[in-house]
């Protein structure tokens, strides 16, 4: 397949280096377009008032993958990357493999996802892949999934573009863990902020919280609680067609 890559972790980040390896070694066409600094829980912003800066690298393991690294969003690189740097049309834009979960509502905080959301956007296929984090951090093995996942994927089977968000979990062997197919779960913190005082005296605070998951059967939070792999299929609209219908009586 032919594949762009991004992620929120930055360029450097262990996940995109470790999936590029494995899918360049497996034949796949691989470009890197990625931040060049962390830019986790930056959303789908985009850039607008500074210039956007692209500097091609030479990766010491990536051999025959042309790799750039932009001073902008995740959101950015995708953008600059389809329209800009590649001379071919990629069968999927992959954002990840992300350090740490994007489970349930956090997939709206999420610059890794939001990396996909603009790849669809713009008409493509496209993944987001988190590691749910524990003590191995196996992005290999977590990126050998991903290639299987690629291979059992008929793109031209489904009736419109894929978006999909697949977290996996921190297992020291994942070879053999089940994939399930998943809905969004419910994640919602509390007690968010920390008060604090600094040397001065001044109050401040630190966003901080416990989740409150909610593991219904069949989520994605459920399914990696349990040791699977999520993969959940995604959809931009967020139109409430119900109560569409309940307002158009208060207002005929």
């Amino acid at each position: 397949m032919k594949l762009l890559l991004t992620n929120d972790d930055g360029i450097y980040g262990q996940g995109i280096l470790e999936l590029a390896d494995v899918l360049n070694k497996k034949g796949h066409k691989v470009i890197l377009v990625a931040p060049d600094r962390e830019r986790s829980a930056a959303g789908h912003s985009i850039t607008l008032h500074k210039p956007l800066r692209v500097t091609e690298l030479s990766i010491a393991k990536l051999n025959n993958v042309s790799c750039y690294k932009v001073n902008g969003t995740p959101a950015d690189c995708v953008k600059i990357g389809l329209e800009k740097l590649t001379d071919y049309r990629p069968d999927f834009v992959i954002s990840g493999i992300n350090n740490g979960l994007n489970l349930g509502y956090d997939v709206l905080y999420s610059g890794t996802v939001s990396a996909a959301i603009e790849a669809f956007m713009m008409g493509y296929n496209a993944m987001a892949v988190s590691l749910v984090p524990d003590i191995y951090k196996n992005f290999k093995g977590a990126a050998y999934r991903i290639d299987e996942i690629l291979a059992r994927i008929r793109t031209e089977k489904y009736s419109e573009n894929l978006l999909l968000n697949i977290n996996v979990p921190d297992e020291k062997e994942l070879k053999n863990i089940d994939i399930k197919i998943t809905c969004l779960g419910k994640s919602i913190y509390k007690d968010c902020f920390e008060e604090r005082v600094d040397p001065a005296g001044n109050k401040y605070y630190w966003l901080t919280g416990k989740r409150d998951e909610r593991l219904k059967q069949n989520t994605d939070l459920w399914a990696v609680n349990n040791k699977n792999i999520s993969i959940t299929p995604l959809k931009l609209d967020l139109s409430d067609y119900k109560i569409c219908k309940e307002l158009k009586h208060d207002f005929s």
